[in-house]
């Protein structure tokens, strides 16, 4: 029998993972530049924490959570999402208590079971950031330039949608003057779209299906309904975004796919990606904390898919950092061979990057070898070398050869190291 990944998944190879850690090594320094610290919670939470934080009438709790009973009957799930566990966790060591603002941030694997496509998983990974304590716009302002900057830095050219889907004091009259619109097309309108007018008329205005946009195009917008509270945090947050240069465009239509926002909703949308053209998005989520049993605690965040943003940096040509070694030392017998496997040792404790040959290979098919890793120099030692205690160092990029003291090769490759980083981070 012959064993494959199960369908949604996927192997991330040698080839893949250099391209996924120069981008988790990307957002991590921006997180440190804005002072976010890192979370890591388990895979898998007790069901309700999905349930009520996210929302029963959701696209993820209806139909894509992978939930098991355990051996003790205990209702468990695969995380779908990372911010009701984020809330849970901070709910659970009382970091409200210790901090009146906690700034996390996460990198990690997510599971739903979901019709595969181009950037979309059963487990797929996401990053995102979380800004827990205060509801000023400035945290909204702030969530959306960490974004944009990671974007930027990427050479990722997108688009910013924003909308504010109101509190719960403006949510009861929108939701009424919504439902009394779609109630007279509840024949036209799709299965799905019918249900929801009655449990959560603004995800009809998520509908994807043509027809139900079609038919919503004319529908109430809630920046309409919005209570003077509410409508100065999203004009304050504009003004935050025209200040730091950002551009926008407001889409009364946004409203997300998760129950738990309030206010600021966003997203950031590109053109490399298709129809399914979401980078990433998010907003705020002033309820969450205490829908998970916290005190009322105002929070907003972002989260997006790191499968989506490798496919727009290989769609633009993105130039992937290469991992070469900067040494490869040939041993020409035995017991240079057993010299060379010693001072790649020595070299890499040092933090220089060593290969050596582990096949007993010729000269000329180590050389070979060397060229094809792209080893910038390549270091020869044979019998003569043993006795004169000196290696013959090649450089590989202008094809140069001199000869190095055995005493002296851990300080020259270390000076060489330091000169190649330099260059690599100009």
């Amino acid at each position: 029998m012959t064993y494959k990944s199960v369908k949604g998944t996927r192997d991330l190879l040698p080839v893949d993972t250099t391209a996924w850690l120069h981008v988790e090594q990307l957002i991590r320094e921006v997180m440190e530049r804005f002072r976010y610290g890192e979370i890591r919670t388990p895979v898998f939470e007790e069901t309700t924490v999905f349930a009520r934080g996210i929302g029963e009438e959701t696209d993820i709790v209806g139909k894509e959570m992978y939930s098991f009973l355990d051996k003790g009957g205990s209702s468990l799930t695969l995380r779908p999402e990372m911010t009701a566990p984020v809330i849970r966790s901070f709910i659970q060591h009382n970091l409200g208590e210790q901090s009146g603002l906690n700034k996390l941030y996460y990198i990690g694997p997510m599971f739903r079971q979901e019709r595969p496509q181009a950037g979309r998983f059963r487990q797929f990974h996401q990053f995102g950031f979380e800004c827990i304590g205060q509801d000023s716009p400035f945290c909204d302002a702030e969530i959306i330039a960490m974004a944009a900057e990671i974007y930027r830095r990427l050479g990722i050219h997108s688009t910013l949608k924003i909308n504010s889907v109101g509190d719960p004091f403006c949510r009861p009259r929108y939701r009424e003057a919504l439902q009394s619109f779609l109630r007279p097309l509840l024949a036209e309108l799709s299965e799905e779209s019918r249900r929801r007018t009655e449990t959560n008329p603004m995800r009809v205005l998520d509908s994807k299906d043509p027809r139900d946009r079609e038919l919503t195009a004319n529908a109430p917008v809630i920046l309409d309904y919005l209570t003077d509270e509410s409508r100065e945090h999203f004009e304050q947050t504009l003004a935050l975004l025209d200040d730091l240069g950002i551009s926008y465009d407001i889409d009364p239509r946004l409203v997300r796919g998760l129950d738990y926002y309030t206010r600021t909703a966003f997203e950031f949308i590109s053109s490399d990606l298709g129809s399914q053209d979401a980078l990433g998005g998010g907003g705020r989520y002033d309820g969450l904390v205490q829908e998970l049993g916290g005190k009322a605690t105002p929070a907003v965040g972002f989260a997006a898919g790191i499968e989506r943003l490798l496919i727009v940096l290989e769609k633009n040509g993105y130039a992937f950092p290469v991992s070469e070694p900067l040494v490869y030392l040939i041993g020409m017998d035995d017991a240079s061979r057993t010299w060379a496997f010693r001072t790649a040792m020595t070299l890499r404790r040092i933090g220089v990057s060593a290969e050596i040959d582990y096949a007993g290979r010729s000269v000329k098919a180590q050389m070979r070898e060397a060229n094809k890793l792209g080893s910038t120099f390549v270091v020869l030692v044979g019998e003569s070398e043993m006795q004169a205690q000196v290696a013959q160092v090649k450089n590989m990029r202008v094809g140069t050869q001199e000869g190095v003291e055995f005493q002296h090769l851990t300080s020259y490759f270390s000076r060489m190291n330091h000169l190649t980083d330099n260059t690599e981070s100009r």
